[in-house]
């Protein structure tokens, strides 16, 4: 189905000037002309549309003769495929098998995204990959050239299907010392799944807090959300040059911004929390450890938690939400705007202090253009996140901080919550839907998405100042 959509598309080079756009058929000898980042609105839709259909069946929930309400199945349809995590009912009480199955297999689709399933099943059957998919997958993974986009697809594809193995069978031995084998293999794929495609639904009521000291269940969850938020095209880059100082700019900056967020996160969390006795206060002190390194690492990516997010101090909660803003690696399953992004932005802010004409990263020049592009992505993440923001304010009466926090996780595609997911209204729950779906294809696609066409300037004026600062 979904490579039947990518056929039904058909490219036109239009002058360099106006850029390239694809055409979608209506009628015979009629086309529409739409940009590759409509497609991508179009085909997350889709995806979500009938992944809210299924869950709406009986078959999906507990409940006999009862599906999920529209807006709740939309809102959960749009979390999975946005692989946030969020959710109005819990995910192992609420869906039967079928229903959790629907969950992970949405989930799955949305973190590969739905350009590569549909250039895999090209793969699978045959079918010649022409230039009109190349451009599409090339805007759906973010990548600076056409160049080997089929090759990637594969290597995703074989990528995520080893990681994801791997984590199911450490987590299902880890788990067959206190569940039966079936329900342990179970959990282990259903949880490693989730956690590699930074989705964060979980089997348990409390998520993974009953294993909030276990060193097996932190170190296979968090490994498997920060492999999948890191990217594939850095996994790929350090699996074929094995060493650091070979590899490309992209991959040193994703990885360094990786290691100093994580190590400062954790370090945060531990001393916010260090006397909560709500969260980890009265824990031992290796129990505090895996809890603040677990909260430490997730906000960026996943929406797992083993200490109970609402009862967080305050400061903690706002240094999460910063952390979500941030989110993971471009071309990963994770959120937010970006950690090279975030990086790019604050070098630009230093040149800037600094008085100096370049904007330079480990002794290689980053162009006006792409600082520029990074300061678009901030701000138009901003003003979506304030817009939301501002609406639920109107739409719910609870707390501000709360409400901040559920529209940042849900921008960054994260999934964590201070627990006010459940009780929103319809109002807030599709906002939050929204804001899910404009979080995970990005606040700069959405914008050119409700572009129909980028005019470049025919004319200049003159140039005047204005007074800053």
């Amino acid at each position: 189905m979904i490579h039947k959509f990518i056929q039904y598309l058909h490219i036109s080079y239009l002058t360099k000037q106006r850029g390239v756009f694809v055409e979608l058929k209506k009628e015979k000898g009629k086309f529409i002309k739409l940009h590759p980042a409509q497609i991508l609105v179009i085909g997350f839709a889709v995806l979500i549309f009938l992944g809210t259909l299924l869950l709406m069946l009986p078959i999906s929930t507990y409940e006999e003769g009862k599906g999920l309400h529209f807006v709740d199945a939309l809102f959960e349809a749009t979390s999975a495929v946005c692989v946030t995590g969020l959710a109005v009912v819990d995910t192992g009480t609420t869906f039967t098998i079928f229903g959790q199955l629907v969950m992970l297999f949405l989930v799955q689709i949305g973190g590969w995204g739905f350009m590569t399933i549909g250039i895999f099943m090209f793969i699978i059957l045959g079918k010649k990959i022409g230039l009109k998919e190349r451009l599409l997958l090339q805007d759906s993974l973010n990548l600076f050239t056409l160049s080997g986009v089929v090759k990637l697809v594969s290597r995703i594809i074989f990528i995520t299907l080893i990681v994801e193995i791997t984590g199911a069978l450490i987590l299902a031995i880890r788990w067959s010392f206190e569940m039966a084998w079936t329900k342990a293999l179970y959990y282990g794929f259903f949880h490693s799944i989730s956690a590699f495609n930074n989705a964060g639904f979980g089997l348990e009521p409390d998520n993974l807090s009953k294993w909030v000291g276990d060193p097996t269940v932190n170190l296979a969850i968090t490994s498997l959300f920060i492999i999948g938020g890191i990217g594939f095209t850095v996994i790929l880059d350090v699996w074929q040059k094995k060493s650091l100082r070979k590899l490309s700019l992209h991959s040193k900056v994703a990885l360094l911004m990786t290691l100093i967020l994580n190590v400062v996160g954790t370090i945060i969390i531990l001393i916010s929390e260090f006397h909560n006795a709500a969260t980890i206060g009265n824990l031992s002190w290796n129990d505090k450890f895996w809890a603040s390194y677990f909260q430490g690492v997730v906000p960026r990516t996943a929406g797992f938690n083993t200490i109970d997010i609402g009862h967080m101090t305050l400061s903690s909660q706002v240094f999460t939400m910063a952390l979500m803003f941030i989110g993971a690696s471009s071309g990963s399953t994770g959120g937010g705007i970006k950690v090279t992004t975030f990086a790019i932005i604050i070098f630009a802010f230093w040149t800037v202090l600094t008085n100096r004409s370049d904007v330079n990263i480990f002794k290689r020049r980053i162009s006006w253009n792409l600082v520029n592009k990074s300061l678009s992505i901030g701000v138009s993440a901003i003003i979506f996140i304030f817009t939301i923001f501002f609406l639920l304010t109107y739409t719910e009466d609870m707390p501000m901080n709360k409400l901040l926090f559920e529209t940042i996780s849900a921008f960054g595609t994260v999934g964590l919550s201070t627990g006010i997911t459940g009780d929103l209204s319809p109002y807030g729950k599709l906002l939050i839907t929204l804001m899910m779906f404009i979080g995970r294809l990005g606040p700069l696609t959405m914008a050119f998405a409700l572009m129909s066409k980028r005019h470049k300037a025919r004319l200049r004026y003159a140039e005047e100042k204005i007074l800053i600062g």
